[in-house]
């Protein structure tokens, strides 16, 4: 699972809310999905993709609850980042569209099915989280996928988080309920 490799999270020209190391990361990921092909059973992302999301954008941010405008559907900071392949995904889920999400198990597909639902369906069991950001919805995505009953690994080398201690504090706390290993597997 890819979570928001997406032009206003990666260190790009506009970006509204850039991560160091995001730019580089999408591509880092697909040189991963192309050693990997075969291990996996799908590979998924999940993107911000804000339409009105209330109070979530805020022109005063405290960059915890509320935010600068970011990830406004259908803009290029929406995007996913151009370096990260999307061809090998079988689905995109989108979250935030009308709140603030952190989760990538908010999102739904493009026929409106839960993320949890669409792995369920397929007999999806475990799996292996990459993205940004490390300490925001990487944790909350992999925090909710443990609590949901799913395996769930964190590629570390593969996800770039907004602060290297809020990113240690996150990544202690997965460690908690999901294996993180620091170098992917493949």
């Amino acid at each position: 699972m890819i979570v928001d490799v997406q032009n206003d999270f990666c260190d790009v020209p506009g970006a509204s809310l850039p991560v160091s190391g995001g730019a580089a990361l999408a591509g880092r990921i697909s040189d991963y999905m192309r050693r990997s092909v075969g291990l996996y059973t799908a590979l998924v992302a999940t993107r911000d993709w804000h339409i009105d999301p209330g109070d979530h954008f805020s022109s005063v941010p405290d960059y915890a609850g509320t935010w600068p405008p970011h990830c406004r559907a259908g803009s290029s900071g929406a995007d996913f980042h151009p370096d990260l392949e999307t061809e090998p995904l079988a689905e995109v889920f989108s979250k935030g569209q009308f709140s603030a999400s952190y989760t990538g198990f908010d999102g739904v597909a493009g026929d409106g099915a839960p993320l949890e639902d669409w792995l369920r369906s397929r007999r999806l069991e475990a799996l292996d989280v990459v993205g940004i950001a490390t300490d925001y919805c990487v944790r909350a995505t992999v925090l909710d996928a443990a609590r949901l009953g799913f395996s769930t690994r964190v590629l570390a080398d593969l996800c770039a988080g907004v602060a290297p201690e809020s990113t240690r504090a996150a990544l202690e706390e997965m460690a908690a309920v999901a294996e993180v290993l620091l170098q992917p597997a493949s």
